[in-house]
């Protein structure tokens, strides 16, 4: 070799160990202190006061026995609770057809009139028609206001109108088309849309039902009921779990259902895994860290270290939560099968000790094999 050569190799290998030595590479290198965040929160905050420290949790059988206790004693919001009862009575709206009949006086009949030479689905039926202020015109009883009234109420005004002018009068009122009390369902069901409430009390269940069914993306752990301006988040799988029939949430005119998507509510896998960028959907609210594993490809044996398994979760809020599982235990895999992720959940996978080392000397091959190619011709 040429003194050239030698100088020129000289210079190489000096420049990779200054390189090298800048980088800080620690072959093992593991996160095992709390991670900081910078809290730019306070205007007269100091430099010291920015750094937030996060716990790490290591994920263990305390942990776990810790969680599933949490879950099982945690009871039903009082607002969800409410929403389970008995069915309310049918109550009449602008819209709506009433049929009433007086026995023994066919004078009254004709006030139905005849049905229209040509009808559309969207034309109320012969009867009396409740106009918009709520009200109807029935003969010797005037003008009667029925809107939110039930049917048995109605007869009975009715019954004391017309006593005043027939004797014993017998009343049947009956509701003949039902136009005023709707519910909207929206989301992953099969025929989204509108459904009429009648006097057949209309269940969630049974509104879903009408809708054709869930669909295959339905996530039934995030099922939103919106009233009066309020949501209500529900989870069919775990209502059932804890006993309570969703068929005993009977739903209201007005009334908004939304089955949200399961891609709506995903898990985030990155890191060293082989399909890295994974959104992986909640299976109707369940998914274990190692199912996420599993489905992000498993840990890639080229970079993966086993020892660097977390978890962030609430990572949008003030409070991110960090748990840490060391996947290298022969009980790993026990503990990642229990461990239940939640929706928007970070699984990540750190680097191996030398990955930093052999990502470094990779850019630094084309440099070294430049260097010696220049040698060689120099000879």
């Amino acid at each position: 070799m040429s003194s050239l050569g030698f100088r020129t190799g000289s210079l190489v290998v000096f420049a990779c160990a200054a390189l090298l030595s800048g980088c800080q590479i620690v072959p093992g290198q593991r996160m095992i202190t709390p991670a900081a965040i910078q809290d730019t929160g306070g205007e007269f905050s100091t430099e010291a006061s920015q750094q937030k420290q996060i716990p790490i949790t290591d994920i263990n059988l305390e942990l776990l026995k810790k969680m599933n206790a949490d879950q099982t004693a945690s009871a039903l919001p009082p607002t969800t609770s409410g929403l389970f009862g008995k069915p309310a009575v049918y109550r009449v709206g602008p819209g709506d057809v009433l049929q009433i009949v007086v026995w023994d006086h066919p004078e009254l009949a004709a006030a139905l009139g005849q049905p229209p030479t040509t009808s559309r689905p969207s034309d109320a039926i012969p009867g009396f028609l409740i106009d918009e202020n709520g009200d109807i015109q029935f003969p010797y009883a005037g003008n009667l206001h029925v809107a939110g009234k039930d049917a048995a109420t109605i007869q009975r005004e009715l019954h004391s109108r017309l006593s005043k002018v027939y004797q014993k009068p017998e009343v049947t009122v009956r509701v003949a088309s039902f136009r005023n009390a709707t519910v909207y369902i929206d989301g992953e069901v099969r025929t989204p849309g509108t459904q009429s409430i009648n006097d057949i009390p209309m269940s969630l269940t049974n509104a879903i039902g009408l809708s054709g069914g869930f669909t295959t993306t339905a996530d039934r752990s995030r099922v939103d009921l919106i009233r009066d301006g309020t949501t209500y988040r529900l989870n069919i799988d775990d209502l059932v779990k804890r006993g309570r029939n969703p068929s005993d949430i009977y739903l209201q005119p007005g009334d908004t259902v939304r089955v949200n998507a399961r891609e709506d509510s995903g898990v985030y896998v990155m890191g060293e895994v082989n399909k890295p960028a994974t959104v992986l959907p909640l299976r109707n609210g369940s998914l274990t860290l190692s199912q996420a594993i599993s489905d992000g490809g498993s840990f890639d044996s080229n970079t993966a270290s086993g020892q660097q398994l977390f978890v962030i979760r609430n990572s949008t809020s003030d409070s991110p939560q960090i748990y840490h599982l060391d996947a290298t235990s022969p009980v790993a895999m026990l503990l990642a099968n229990q461990f239940e992720l939640q929706p928007k959940d970070i699984v990540y996978v750190g680097q191996g000790g030398l990955v930093r080392f052999n990502r470094v000397l990779n850019l630094l091959l084309p440099a070294i094999n430049a260097a010696v190619t220049g040698v060689v011709v120099s000879k």
